[in-house]
């Protein structure tokens, strides 16, 4: 049987090799880490989906994995892959971050150390698994925030697909947090990557599932914590490659109290979810 020709009438834009990664019809939110943005379909953080990050402490690496394109989004405008139509929304400056379920109170000094004001951020405090997804549903199809981020530790993957569904629809970026045990289930997002602690104060960052060629080996990112910089004396930071980050196993320091203002915690409301 001969091969059939290519239809000349899709556009390029939609049109992938399975051996080579995807331009992407969407916005793309550079990540601040040019390894990981080469290994990125479309050069960074996805729109119109769902990127699901697996790690084996929920709660440690997010922030600095993600920072950068989160200040990104807050100050500036985002990078664009070929676009598509979608949903008015407001200027940047007036969008919030909203964090649905962080495992641990968000520490606000830390991050306005990096970059991210207090006043931008809106965590809304979800307690039973059904409020959860339905606060972060809810969340998805408002199209109202510069991103999205939340922690779905018991999620299914039939529920992940309702979401990717949802997400498709908004230009935001969508980051959903999941714990390594969920690596081995299904997931409909289309962007999947575990995070672990590297060398260096660094992150090891390995692309599980991506639109192109299968990734297979890690990208060691410099990610050292914000202002960790300023604390270390210039001999230490010298000799920073026999510098070790902490054990997984060390409980992190509480946080610091901080004024209810800074960040603003609703509850969610209980929810039917079908």
């Amino acid at each position: 049987m001969l091969p059939l020709p290519m239809p000349d009438l899709l556009p390029h834009a939609q049109l992938w090799r399975a051996s080579s990664l995807s331009v992407g019809a969407s916005r793309c939110v550079a990540s601040g880490f040019a390894a990981l943005d080469a290994e990125l379909p479309g050069g960074g953080w996805p729109t119109l989906g769902l990127s699901e990050i697996l790690s084996a402490s929920p709660g440690l690496l997010e922030w600095r994995l993600l920072a950068p394109a989160l200040r990104g989004l807050l100050t500036g405008p985002v990078e664009a892959a070929p676009k598509r139509r979608a949903p008015p929304r407001r200027a940047a400056q007036q969008r919030p971050l909203l964090l649905i379920n962080p495992p641990h109170t968000p520490h606000l000094p830390g991050l306005q150390a990096s970059g991210l004001a207090a006043q931008q951020l809106v965590w809304i405090a979800a307690t039973t698994p059904q409020q959860q997804l339905w606060a972060t549903e809810q969340a998805i199809k408002s199209n109202a925030a510069a991103a999205v981020l939340a922690w779905l530790p018991q999620a299914r993957p039939e529920q992940i697909r309702r979401l990717q569904s949802h997400a498709q629809a908004t230009d935001a970026p969508v980051f959903i947090f999941r714990p390594l045990s969920a690596a081995g289930q299904s997931s409909a997002a289309p962007l999947r990557v575990l995070a672990s602690p590297g060398p260096d104060w660094g992150l090891d960052v390995q692309i599980l599932k991506r639109r192109g060629p299968m990734h297979e080996h890690k990208l060691h990112l410099l990610a050292m914590p914000a202002e960790l910089d300023q604390v270390l004396s210039p001999r230490m930071l010298a000799a920073l490659g026999s510098i070790k980050p902490p054990a997984l196993s060390a409980s992190p320091p509480p946080p610091l109290a901080v004024e209810p203002r800074h960040a603003l915690a609703r509850p969610a409301v209980a929810h039917q979810h079908g």
